[in-house]
């Protein structure tokens, strides 16, 4: 997650792309959790 977090905070990555990086069914091999997202964004994941 620090890489994401980090990534996000030197807007490397939006929001959306950060989007694309967390654990569903439909996308097994995410690298965050939607809690995870919430924690970097402060908004709820929603697809």
């Amino acid at each position: 997650m620090a890489f994401w977090q980090l990534a996000y905070s030197r807007k490397w990555v939006t929001i959306d792309q950060l989007r694309l990086a967390v654990k569903t069914e439909s996308n097994p091999y995410g690298q965050i959790t939607a809690d995870e997202f919430k924690t970097i964004t402060s908004e709820d994941y929603n697809a």
